[in-house]
């Protein structure tokens, strides 16, 4: 039975991997798609950083999980559980600085409870909207 859950948890550590490396694809299209559409560099970087940030944040909320997973599974012992603990810290303490730097604010006060998934797919959504509003732009008559 342990060996099916250290399969779970290098599959959730691959899971969490991908998620921070399609979250660098999608956060770099996104950045360039702002440049393309002469928003502006401060506004790209802004959507690459925020972008970046919630990618990465959602890989680390997965990896912690499969720490949990390995851990729970695994045959119990003071030093496993104190590299767990540590890992699992230093972790924690990565996610509420990225998320305070995208968000600006404590996590804790914010009004609304938001994982980095969402923070990705607020991008592609903002993107979406950006790119009707400038291809409705360009459809009008009379502009270039």
């Amino acid at each position: 039975m342990e060996d099916v859950f250290t399969v779970v948890a290098v599959g959730f550590e691959a899971i969490g991997a991908a998620a921070m490396i399609v979250g660098f694809v999608i956060a770099l299209v996104l950045s360039v798609r702002s440049l393309n559409r002469r928003e502006g560099g401060r506004a790209a970087f802004t959507v690459l950083r925020t972008t970046l940030g919630g990618a990465i944040l959602l890989g680390l909320e997965v990896l912690v999980a499969a720490d949990l997973i390995r851990t729970i599974t695994s045959k119990p012992s003071l030093e496993e559980a104190a590299i767990l603990g540590l890992i699992v810290l230093i972790r924690t303490i990565l996610s509420i600085s990225i998320q305070i730097e995208i968000e600006g604010t404590l996590p804790w006060r914010r009004a609304l409870l938001r994982s980095g998934g969402q923070v990705v797919g607020d991008a592609v959504a903002r993107d979406r909207a950006a790119s009707r509003s400038a291809g409705a732009t360009a459809a009008e008559p009379g502009s270039l």
